[in-house]
C-alpha cells in the first residue's frame, strides 16, 4: 500500500493492552504528537517503519544521516517540538554524530533513535556492529537503552519526556531484536514540567536591583525564544526603558523594529550594542548562558562591564555564574521570570526614569552610527583585502560581470529579505559577518551551528525548518566550503517536495581558517583554496533552480525571484553568488598567536 492510500489515524493506544515492540515504539512517537522524522531506512528498524504511515508519521529519506540530524534539529527549533532522526545501526548511527552535537549546544529537544545489533550478537564484531552509546554520551541529555521488548514504551517515553525537560537531545537505543514478540503494555502519557519564574526572595532582589539601576540593559537569548517569552521580554524592557540586545547567534529573540533593539552581540557584531553594554551599571542576561564565544571583544572593543551588577536568569541551574561572575542568579523559564519582574516594577519608582530621555537619545545616536557605518562598509580594510579587491577588478568571472563585495551582497540581501522569514547560516567567514546584517521581528526564524560550529549545518536545518513550516520563506547561507558538505541534500529538497532558498557565497577558500594564515602565517597559505564548479549548474543538474549572481543590482531581485519560485512554484533553487576573497576579521584571536620555530629548516617561517 502506498503511504498517499494510507488513512491516517492518530487515536493512541489506552490501557494495557497487547501489542508487538514495535507498536509500542509507534504509539509512543504519536503520543507525543510525532509526525515527521528523518533518516534513512534500515533493516534494523524495518519492523517499525512499516506501520510509520497508518500512524500519521512521515519518513523523510535524507542522502546522508548528517544531514538528518541537522534537519531534525532546523524541525525542533522552529516548531518548538521533537525533532526525530532514526537510521541504520553502526554507520547509519555514527554519521548522526555531529549533527546531535550541533542540536545539544542548540538545546534543541532531538530524540535520536539508535537501533543497535541484535542482543545474541554483541560483542560478536558482526555486521555493523558498534558501541553507540559511548558515540553520544557527551552529546545527549539522556539515553535510554531498552533493556527488554517489554519496556520499549516506557524508555521511548522517557526519552521524549527528557529531551523536552533538559532541553537538549536525548538518545534511544534499541536493540534490533526487540522489535518483535508480543508484550502486555499501557502507552505512558507525554510529561511536561512546568518550570516557573523562579523563587520570591531572588525575584525580590532582582526587582529591587532593577530599581536601582540607572542605566538597565537586557541580553535576550536562545531561552527567550524556547520560552515563547519575546512579549514577556519586550514589556519588561519598555517597563524600564532599557535597550536590549540579542545574545550571539540569537538575533530573533526581540524583534528588530523595536525603538529598544540594539542589535546582536559577539562575532561580528553589532558595535551599537557592544557600545551600549559597555555604559551599563546593571546587565539582565534573560534565558542566555553567556557563552564565553558570543562575549569576546568584537571591533576592537572591550565592552563587557566589569563593574557592572549581573542578573542571570536560565532555566538550567547548572549554566548560573558559569561562564561569568554574577550578582544574582535565577534558575528559571525566562517568560515566567520576565513577566514576574516587570509585575514586581509596575507602580515603583526607577532610577533609571531619571535620565530616559538621554538614555534613549543615546541608544538612538549609537543605532543611527552604526547603521550609517554598515551602509559605508563597502569591502574589508586591511591590507591583504585591499591586494585581493585590487587584483579582482582586473579579473572577471564571466562576461559582463564582477565578484562582488560580501558586505555589500549581505546587505542587498537583507533589504529583500520576505517578511516571516527563516534563516539558518553556516560557520564561516560571509557567513559570520553576516550576523550584523540578519533582523528578524518574530522567534523561531534565525538557526545557527552555536558553539559546536560544524560546517554544512545550515541548508539541512532550514530543510528541516520548512518541513515544520511549509508557510514560511526558507533561506539558508552557506559558503562554498560548507556548501560542499551539504549540497547533496539539494536531491532531498527535489525528491520530497520541501523547497528552501540555498545561498551559496562562492568565493573559492576557506576564508575564515585562511584569515589566521595572513595575520599569523606570513600568509603561506596552505590547503585553503577551493577550485569549484558551477554550484548553480550543480543544482540544475540535480533538478532545482540554480542562478548565478555577478551584478550587484542583481542581488536583491534574484533572492526575490528565487523566493516566488519556492512559494508558489514549489521550486528549490540554489543561488551563487560570486564574491571576492576578501576576509573578515578573525574569529580566533583568542586561540592563536604568533610561531615560534626553534629547528633551522623552519627558522624563516615565522
Amino acid at each position: 500500500m502506498s503511504n498517499q492510500a494510507v488513512k491516517t489515524n492518530r487515536n493512541v493506544a489506552s490501557g494495557v493492552q497487547k501489542m508487538t515492540p514495535s507498536e509500542a515504539f509507534v504509539e509512543t512517537m504519536v503520543a507525543n504528537d510525532v509526525t515527521d522524522m528523518f533518516g534513512i531506512m534500515g533493516s534494523a528498524f524495518m519492523d517499525a517503519m512499516d506501520i510509520f504511515a497508518p500512524a500519521g508519521i512521515r519518513l523523510i529519506p535524507v542522502v546522508h544521516e548528517q544531514g538528518a540530524a541537522h534537519m531534525a534539529d532546523g524541525y525542533s527549533r522552529v516548531s518548538g517540538r521533537h525533532g526525530l532522526v532514526i537510521g541504520q545501526n553502526g554507520p547509519g548511527i555514527s554519521n548522526c554524530v555531529t549533527g546531535i552535537a550541533a542540536a545539544y549546544w542548540a538545546h534543541s529537544p532531538v530524540v535520536i533513535v539508535t537501533p543497535q545489533t541484535g542482543t545474541m550478537g554483541i560483542g560478536l564484531g558482526g555486521f555493523q556492529e558498534a558501541n553507540q552509546l559511548p558515540m553520544f554520551e557527551e552529546f545527549t541529555k539522556y539515553q535510554g537503552h531498552v533493556t527488554n521488548p517489554a519496556r520499549m514504551a516506557e524508555f521511548t517515553a522517557r526519552c521524549f519526556d527528557r529531551a523536552i525537560s533538559e532541553m537538549g537531545p536525548t538518545q534511544l537505543n534499541i536493540p534490533r531484536d526487540y522489535f518483535y514478540g508480543e508484550i502486555d503494555v499501557e502507552i505512558p502519557q507525554p510529561i511536561r514540567v512546568e518550570r516557573g519564574p523562579g523563587g520570591t526572595r531572588s525575584l525580590d532582589e532582582a526587582a529591587d536591583m532593577l530599581a536601582k539601576a540607572e542605566f538597565p540593559i537586557i541580553i535576550s537569548g536562545g531561552g527567550v525564544v524556547m520560552a515563547d517569552g519575546v512579549d514577556a521580554c519586550k514589556a519588561l524592557a519598555e517597563r524600564l526603558n532599557a535597550p536590549v540586545v540579542n545574545s550571539y547567534l540569537h538575533n530573533d529573540s526581540f524583534p528588530a523594529s523595536h525603538p529598544l533593539w540594539c542589535g546582536p552581540l559577539g562575532y561580528q557584531g553589532s558595535k551599537a550594542a557592544m557600545k551600549l553594554m559597555a555604559q551599563a551599571d546593571l546587565v539582565l542576561a534573560l534565558g542566555s548562558r553567556l557563552n564565553p564565544f558570543g562575549t569576546l571583544p568584537q571591533h576592537g572593543l572591550e565592552y563587557w562591564p566589569e563593574n557592572a551588577k549581573i542578573i542571570q536568569i536560565d532555566a538550567d541551574n547548572k549554566m548560573l555564574g558559569l561562564t561569568k561572575k554574577i550578582s544574582l542568579g535565577i534558575c528559571a523559564d525566562a517568560k515566567d521570570a520576565a513577566e514576574a519582574l516587570t509585575e514586581r516594577l509596575v507602580g515603583r519608582d526607577l532610577a533609571c526614569d531619571a535620565n530616559k530621555d538621554k538614555r534613549l537619545d543615546t541608544v538612538n545616536s549609537e543605532k543611527e552610527a552604526w547603521e550609517k557605518e554598515l551602509d559605508e562598509w563597502t569591502h574589508e580594510r586591511d591590507d591583504y583585502s585591499l591586494d585581493i579587491i585590487d587584483e579582482n577588478s582586473k579579473e572577471k568571472p564571466f562576461s559582463g560581470g564582477e565578484y562582488l563585495h560580501p558586505r555589500q551582497v549581505l546587505r542587498e540581501l537583507e533589504k529583500a529579505m520576505p517578511e516571516d522569514v527563516m534563516v539558518s547560516t553556516d560557520i564561516g567567514n560571509i557567513n559570520s559577518v553576516a550576523n550584523s546584517y540578519l533582523r528578524f521581528e518574530k522567534p523561531r526564524s534565525f538557526f545557527a551551528a552555536m558553539s559546536f560550529g560544524n560546517c554544512g549545518y545550515a541548508f539541512p536545518a532550514i530543510i528541516g525548518a520548512k518541513t515544520a513550516a511549509p508557510e514560511r520563506p526558507a533561506i539558508s547561507y552557506a559558503g562554498d566550503g560548507a556548501w560542499g558538505m551539504s549540497l547533496m541534500e539539494t536531491m532531498t529538497c527535489v525528491r520530497h517536495n520541501i523547497p528552501v532558498t540555498a545561498v551559496v557565497f562562492h568565493n573559492r577558500q576557506w576564508g575564515a581558517e585562511k584569515k589566521n594564515q595572513v595575520d599569523f602565517y606570513g600568509r603561506r597559505f596552505v590547503a585553503g583554496e577551493l577550485d569549484n564548479q558551477s554550484f548553480a549548474e550543480i543544482g540544475r543538474a540535480m533538478g532545482a533552480e540554480g542562478i548565478t549572481v555577478d551584478k550587484l543590482e542583481d542581488v536583491g531581485p534574484a533572492l526575490k525571484k528565487a523566493i516566488d519560485m519556492q512559494m508558489t512554484e514549489g521550486k528549490t533553487c540554489v543561488l551563487e553568488i560570486m564574491c571576492t576573497r576578501e576576509l573578515g576579521d578573525p574569529f580566533r584571536k583568542d586561540a592563536l598567536k604568533k610561531p615560534t620555530r626553534l629547528l633551522d629548516k623552519y627558522k624563516d617561517f615565522v
